[in-house]
Formats: structure tokens, C-alpha cells, sequence
């Protein structure tokens, strides 16, 4: 199998319901968020990635960030449970997928709530955000489920935006970046590069030295072309009325069998 896929799911019919926590409700208009999403996947695509659609979930406004619903390790998936109640349906079809895929199912069990776009993998390296829909019984559940496999978890507290990754993301190299208003203790990483934008702290790596970032974070671009890497611009203003970044979009799987 390619040893590139990344699951995506449509937008469905009630996006424009999707949670907000940390700004303030805007419109979102649907018609312009199923082309950036296409748009999205058509660059995904267009870098050698494998695209597999998950199931719908069209009873739920933020089924589309469905790198929450589910943490890979290696070959093994984390079924995750929302810190946010009314998001534990978009499991739904997720766990089918993967399975599908070759991966080896585990779940998050009550009280441990966990979202995945609280978990950066860095390597071996797992960070996890404490704070906000991750709680201590999701990290550590986390944790049995993959340090058996080689994976060191670091737990690191999010206090200022939904996720983790809403606040960092990491370059191929390890080095991560991140808006330091956003960021709690940048010092829990071993090599940190501050940029000028909230939305320039999100990168997806495509390959080689090639990131897909938001077109809302050219200034950050710039930084990172600057340093050597290719940046692929992409327009998800629709998505980021709902605190989405360009991680939330898709579940990246590289090298499953590694």
C-alpha cells in the first residue's frame, strides 16, 4: 500500500453550528468552505497523498475536523472521546476506516476524554495538551496505549486555545513553532521558532521540505521560506470562523507498518 494516506471527511449540511470557544461567532458560509476543502484535498492529492474518505457524519457541525477523532501511533489507532460531548458521535465510521487501512483499534475509556489534534508527534516524541478536551485520564490512557510501543509522552498544558495543535505545530526537522501569546510553556520544547501569526503556527508536512499552510499567515510563510522550506498557501478562512487550522482537515498516515 502507498505509504501515504490521509483521511478527510466533507463538510456536511450544519458546519456553520460548529463549536467556538476562544473568538467570536462569525458567519460561515458552506458553499465557500466545500471548495476550500476541495481545494484542500486537491493539494493533498497533488503531493502524492492518498485521500480516503470517511463515512459522513452529517448530525454533527464539526464532523470536518476529523483529526480529532482519532489518534495512529505506529499501527495501532486511538479512538478518541471529545472533551466536548456533542462531538463523541464523529467516531462514527473512523474506527471502520482505520481498521480497514491494518490498523489495530484501541479506544479511549470513560473519564478519559481526549481529542486528537491535542497530540503532536515529533519522531518517537508524543505530545499531548492538558487542559481544555484532553484530560489527565485521556493522557494517560495515551500513554498505555503507546509507549509499549515506543512512543515517550509529554504531557503539556493548553490553556489559550482548543488544542494543542491549535497553538503548535512542528517543522520536518523537529523544530516546532508556534505564536508565543498562544503557546503556555514553549520551554517544554527542546527547540522552539516563534512566528508573527496565530495561523502560521499550523503546518502540514507534504514531503520533503514542502508545508501546506493557510493563506492567512503570509508573513509566516515568508519566515519559513526564508529558512529553506517550500510553503503551499491554501485558503480555509471558512473553516478558521471555527478555530480549524490546516492540521484539523485530515489524519495523516505515514510508513503505517514502521
Amino acid at each position: 500500500m502507498p505509504s501515504k494516506k490521509a483521511l478527510v471527511r466533507r463538510p456536511g449540511p450544519r458546519l456553520a453550528e460548529g463549536l467556538v470557544t476562544h473568538v467570536a461567532r462569525t458567519p460561515v458560509d458552506p458553499g465557500k468552505a466545500r471548495e476550500q476543502w476541495q481545494e484542500y484535498v486537491s493539494v493533498l492529492e497533488g503531493h502524492g497523498w492518498e485521500t480516503v474518505l470517511v463515512e459522513p457524519a452529517d448530525d454533527c457541525p464539526d464532523a470536518v475536523f476529523v483529526e480529532d477523532t482519532v489518534v495512529v501511533f505506529r499501527n495501532v489507532a486511538l479512538i478518541a472521546r471529545s472533551g466536548a460531548g456533542s462531538r463523541r458521535a464523529e467516531t462514527s465510521g473512523v474506527e471502520q476506516t482505520v481498521a480497514r487501512l491494518g490498523c489495530s483499534v484501541n479506544w479511549v475509556w470513560e473519564p478519559g476524554t481526549l481529542d486528537g489534534g491535542d497530540v503532536l508527534k515529533v519522531g518517537d516524541t508524543v505530545y499531548v495538551g492538558r487542559g481544555g478536551r484532553t484530560n489527565a485520564a485521556g493522557v494517560q490512557q495515551l500513554r498505555a496505549a503507546f509507549e509499549p510501543l515506543g512512543a515517550r509522552v509529554v504531557a503539556v498544558p493548553v490553556s489559550k486555545v482548543p488544542h494543542l495543535k491549535s497553538a503548535v505545530t512542528a517543522l520536518p526537522d523537529g523544530t516546532v513553532i508556534g505564536h508565543e501569546p498562544l503557546v503556555d510553556h514553549a520551554s517544554l520544547f527542546p527547540r522552539f521558532l516563534p512566528v508573527p501569526e496565530e495561523s502560521g503556527a499550523h503546518v502540514v508536512l507534504l514531503g520533503g521540505n514542502r508545508l501546506l499552510m493557510a493563506a492567512s499567515a503570509p508573513r509566516s510563510a515568508e519566515l519559513l521560506a526564508d529558512l529553506g522550506h517550500e510553503p503551499v498557501l491554501v485558503d480555509i478562512s471558512e473553516f478558521e470562523k471555527l478555530e480549524g487550522c490546516v492540521t484539523c482537515l485530515s489524519v495523516r498516515l505515514r510508513d503505517l507498518y514502521a
